[in-house]
């Protein structure tokens, strides 16, 4: 194996896939970086069993072939070269690498012992905008569960219908839902069964469409059995997907309302900050209480350790006198997603889920249960 490549496109490949090579005990050869250098292309290549990552970069090729090296040692110094060409060559089992006055081996393993990351067949691909797709990720990953019992719900479920794609996460405490919308839904076959993404794989996804130049471009998506595939420029996400039943989760969303808030998005967050410093150890309590035609909101909390709070904010208020309790950090978590000057906030009745939304924009809901007193 002999090629050559520049600093900076090294860089970024080695920075896009050594994420995931972590401390693997049981396997070590994963916490090799795959290099790959064949039919005319240079591969960059890691995993972990549940994801893998492929990046493709240019360079000179002169000898074919595969090996693997530590993904942090060989990323690591790759970023600590001068942006310049540098060349590589595998011999006597090491891999020489040489760029300006530099130059180093590195010991590594067979590549023949690399696990193969599965292959999907890239048909009927699900197109959407990085852009989009990267805020929706954002918008609803963190609410995801972490629980060993419902494996479920440590996921995002993509729920396809025929021109937007409905992605869902809850802990059982708070639900996030935001709808995208499917850019070549006119020739698509959308998949008919809906599948469960990883939190770790959305995580991933997040990190790889932040890092890239063109955020106008797409990412193209194939669902595959129990497989997904994210193709985004040079780089390919591999991901297993979640096996299990999600919850049938508008069944959680309230369809009625009988107060109807607006209120400044971050006057609230101030105001459940303040609260939270008079919160019930273990609880995280705050009160929201919503008086009757005084368009207001007041926002209350309490310890007999600490002391208490009270912060009344404007607000436009329709509907009954009303009030409900909250975890305030699932209250600060939505308020921290929704991209709005203003949001609406519905609430039923204090044991009612409280629905929390943009004034504008309706692709995104947050729903908090309440922490009945």
């Amino acid at each position: 194996m002999k090629f050559s490549g520049l600093q900076e496109n090294l860089k970024e490949g080695l920075n896009m896939v050594s994420h995931i090579a972590g401390k693997s005990v049981n396997l070590p050869i994963l916490n090799n970086v795959l290099i790959e250098v064949c039919d005319s292309s240079i591969n960059l290549i890691s995993t972990d069993l549940e994801i893998g990552i492929t990046n493709k970069i240019r360079g000179k090729i002169e000898i074919e072939g595969k090996y693997t090296v530590d993904a942090k040692i060989i990323n690591d110094f790759i970023n600590l070269l001068p942006n310049n060409k540098v060349d590589f060559e595998l011999q006597n089992d090491e891999l020489k690498i040489k760029c300006d006055k530099h130059q180093t081996k590195i010991k590594g393993q067979n590549a023949e012992e690399y696990p193969l990351i599965p292959k999907i067949e890239k048909k009927n691909p699900i197109i959407i905008s990085i852009e989009e797709f990267k805020k929706a990720l954002s918008q609803v990953a963190f609410a995801t569960s972490n629980s060993e019992t419902r494996l479920e719900l440590n996921g995002i479920l993509f729920s396809f219908l025929e021109n937007a794609i409905y992605l869902v996460a809850t802990d059982s405490y708070r639900l996030a839902e935001r709808k995208i919308n499917i850019k070549n839904r006119d020739e698509l076959e959308a998949p008919k069964q809906n599948i469960i993404i990883p939190a770790k794989t959305a995580q991933e996804l997040i990190r790889i469409l932040s890092s890239v130049k063109n955020t106008e471009g797409d990412v193209k998506m194939y669902v595959n059995d129990n497989q997904a595939l994210f193709v985004c420029e040079s780089t390919e996400l591999f991901s297993r997907l979640i096996e299990g039943q999600f919850p049938d989760y508008k069944q959680i969303i309230p369809e009625n309302h009988k107060t109807e808030v607006i209120i400044n998005r971050k006057d609230l967050i101030r105001a459940a900050k303040i609260a939270s410093l008079f919160s019930k150890t273990g609880v995280n309590d705050v009160s929201l209480e919503i008086p009757k035609g005084q368009n207001k909101m007041i926002v209350t909390s309490a310890s007999g350790q600490s002391g208490e709070s009270t912060t009344e904010i404007e607000a436009s208020v329709n509907g009954d006198d009303n009030g409900v309790v909250l975890n305030f950090r699932y209250l600060i978590d939505g308020l921290n997603n929704i991209n709005e000057e203003f949001l609406k906030i519905k609430v039923l009745d204090s044991s009612a889920p409280c629905v929390l939304r943009g004034e504008k924009d309706e692709q995104y809901t947050y729903v908090i249960m309440p922490i009945k007193q």
